[in-house]
């Protein structure tokens, strides 16, 4: 008996169907490479935070004797930098959209540190940037074309960010004359538009301090890009 041979139809896929195909693959990638991007994002900041937790209010100055080169030329530490009434310390950096948005109110923070005797420190601890858009020369050439007339810090190896826990750019804390943390976080509520500010946080807890009444706000979330820390293993 002769067999008869079987042939099985392959379906032919037409280019349209192919190029459905190719694109259907390439997005089942992406948005696996997506959600993983996310995730270890996720841990990496949640490993930052239990790392390096933001000191507390009540929490006296850390790394208070630290030296930090200013784009003066000058050596300035965080205890140095304190006035009578106590300090100011802002961890700020050249380029990040927040800081670019909220810089024009640091003036008016210098000038309520003024009228109160409170010192300002501004410290840029982006040490993983300092090749480029943070580097030392790039904070002095920032420092002169805003008109700073305060100390800008450079944190090398981001050590103190590390010991405050500072978050973002910027990242403000409060200090009273006694070195206890009473405030930390946002400038305001409003980094957009400086006039549809409506709670002026840091202004408003100097002035409390200063005349000694109630911080009504002592905790805000800071806003901002992260600090783009150097982590030592």
């Amino acid at each position: 008996m002769k067999l008869k041979s079987v042939h099985f139809a392959i379906p032919r896929i037409n280019s349209s169907k192919k190029s459905i195909l190719t694109l259907f693959t390439i997005l089942v990638i992406a948005f696996g490479a997506s959600s993983f991007r996310m995730h270890t994002t996720k841990l990496a900041t949640a490993n930052e935070e239990e790392r390096f937790p933001t000191i507390a209010l009540g929490s006296k100055i850390v790394m208070p004797n630290k030296m930090m080169k200013g784009v003066d030329g000058k050596e300035y530490s965080v205890l140095s930098s304190m006035k009578a009434n106590g300090l100011l310390v802002v961890f700020s950096c050249n380029n990040c959209p927040f800081v670019v948005k909220w810089e024009d109110r640091y003036p008016i923070l210098k000038k309520f540190c003024d009228r109160f005797n409170i010192g300002l420190l501004m410290i840029n601890s982006n040490e993983v940037k300092r090749e480029g858009d943070d580097s030392y020369e790039a904070m002095q050439q920032h420092s002169k074309d805003k008109g700073y007339n305060w100390p800008y810090v450079i944190d090398v190896n981001s050590e103190v960010a590390n010991a405050f826990g500072a978050k973002t750019t910027p990242h403000t804390f409060l200090f009273d004359k006694t070195y206890k943390l009473v405030y930390k976080g946002a400038i305001d509520d409003n980094y957009e538009v400086a006039a549809s500010v409506k709670q002026q946080y840091v202004v408003d807890a100097i002035t409390a301090m200063a005349m000694g009444t109630k911080i009504e706000t002592p905790e805000t979330k800071p806003v901002g890009c992260s600090v783009k820390r150097k982590v030592v293993e």
